[in-house]
């Protein structure tokens, strides 16, 4: 069931304009800046510094908490920074060009870099440096001078958003979670778009851009790589176009070959929640002390066991599970063939298959790390708004304000439902999975069980 929200006529003429899109990315780029001035010239102090408290503890928690499972990948259209290099490569701010005109190089992405590989080992990269990132302002406000100047380098010399598409670190995190967003930009009618051959949506019109995510909606069947921008509904002629409002997770629904820099990227970000889980909120005040210390023979050993643990033992672990519940099957996989049929063998079809059943658990887990520290840490964010530099600045009669831990003891009571229920959405789908590959339902136990094993050692973590 789904609901066209876009045929309602107050919101059709809100997304059809651009006047709010471009409000909200302005407001965000304004917030930006203070970000990288902040951090690059106020306190040194991470919990009286804007730019810390704001990033890593009021962005994130939106983005992990409120804007990935609510609205997938719409952080992407409003995101600042691509906004600079997008504005130059369209020379235009708000009204799209004639023929939806864009002024680059045009070169195209190599065809062997467009998948999310490089947003995986990109994420890592960032992970192997995350304790000092999330407590230096210096260092957060020059990473993130750093993303927004390799953005508009590479609006200027490639395609649209490029940067969005194959390289942002974020960009393969919201993505993938994305799926389980209630709402979604698909057609509303097959035949219509079969009939179009211009494509206006793909390659734009007078009446704006192609899809700066190089997306043909016609061939969208999740949120993965659409941002719901808007420009498709704006360029479509034939009004065939909708943002729906539907069943919370129901891309993971659909029958089809996964792929495997998806698959990668899902156990990748579960295994950076552990880390980060043990790391920054774990008892260990040794290991974050190390964790900070870059360039130190003991922080060579943590990125060392980081990476082999993230992108090694984790997918390593879970591909074992994979066969081992083939093996109990006494079944052969099977893979999508032509017209969606499923045929038998494909291995990496399996594992990556299976792979997707870690989207709704590695939100949870995200979303539980997320309020273990944010309901202890929100209130540094009075402060740090009436005085963003740490110079004694009192703009809003907010810089005295104390620190206090808000609702510290329903903690708990939040994190265990969220954990369990993402632990039920993955075996749900796991067994759903092992229907679909025509095998029985205990081939699914051995990834469960993986889910499980991921889930009591949060929680042991957690409640400790």
């Amino acid at each position: 069931m789904r609901w066209a929200i876009s045929e309602v006529p107050f919101v059709k003429r809100v997304l059809l304009g651009r006047w709010l899109h471009w409000s909200i990315t302005a407001v965000t780029l304004a917030v930006f800046v203070v970000v990288i001035l902040t951090g690059i010239f106020g306190t040194p102090a991470g919990n009286h510094n804007f730019g810390i408290v704001y990033v890593w503890l009021v962005w994130w928690a939106l983005l992990k908490i409120v804007l990935v499972p609510f609205l997938g990948r719409f952080w992407c259209s409003v995101c600042p920074i691509p906004a600079p290099g997008e504005w130059l490569q369209r020379r235009a701010m708000i009204q799209p060009r004639p023929g939806g005109r864009l002024y680059t190089l045009g070169r195209k992405w190599p065809k062997f870099l467009r998948n999310i590989w490089a947003q995986n080992f990109g994420f890592l990269a960032v992970a192997l440096f995350s304790a000092l990132i999330l407590t230096s302002p210096l260092v957060t406000g020059l990473v993130l001078l750093a993303f927004i100047l390799v953005s508009l380098v590479t609006s200027l010399v490639f395609e649209r958003r490029t940067f969005c598409r194959y390289l942002c670190p974020i960009g393969g995190f919201v993505g993938v979670y994305s799926q389980m967003a209630p709402v979604a930009v698909r057609i509303k009618d097959p035949a219509v778009c079969a009939g179009h051959k211009e494509k206006t949506c793909y390659i734009g019109s007078d009446a704006g851009y192609g899809c700066p995510y190089f997306n043909v909606p016609s061939k969208m069947v999740d949120n993965t790589y659409c941002s719901m921008c808007g420009e498709c509904l704006r360029t479509c002629p034939k009004d065939n176009i909708a943002f729906y409002v539907r069943q919370p997770g129901a891309d993971l629904l659909h029958t089809k070959g996964r792929r495997l820099d998806e698959a990668f990227n899902g156990l990748m970000m579960l295994g950076a929640a552990f880390v980060y889980s043990v790391v920054l909120i774990g008892p260990y005040g040794w290991l974050k002390a190390t964790a900070r210390a870059v360039g130190t023979p003991g922080w060579f050993v943590y990125a060392g066991v980081l990476l082999i643990f993230n992108a090694v033992a984790v997918p390593g672990l879970f591909w074992l599970c994979v066969r081992l519940g083939q093996a109990l099957s006494r079944k052969p996989a099977a893979r999508t063939g032509a017209g969606g049929a499923r045929t038998p063998g494909r291995r990496d079809s399996l594992f990556a298959d299976y792979a997707a059943i870690l989207v709704p658990l590695g939100l949870a887990i995200w979303v539980a790390f997320t309020l273990s520290f944010t309901l202890i840490n929100l209130s540094y964010a009075w402060p740090a708004l009436s005085d963003p530099f740490g110079w004694g600045w009192n703009l809003f009669g907010t810089a005295q304000m104390a620190w206090t831990p808000y609702v510290s003891g329903l903690i708990p009571y939040l994190q265990v439902p969220l954990l369990l229920a993402g632990l039920v959405g993955a075996i749900a789908l796991a067994l759903r999975t092992a229907r679909q590959h025509g095998q029985p339902a205990w081939s699914a136990v051995p990834v469960s069980l993986f889910c499980l094993a991921a889930v009591v050692g949060l929680l042991t973590l957690y409640l400790a």
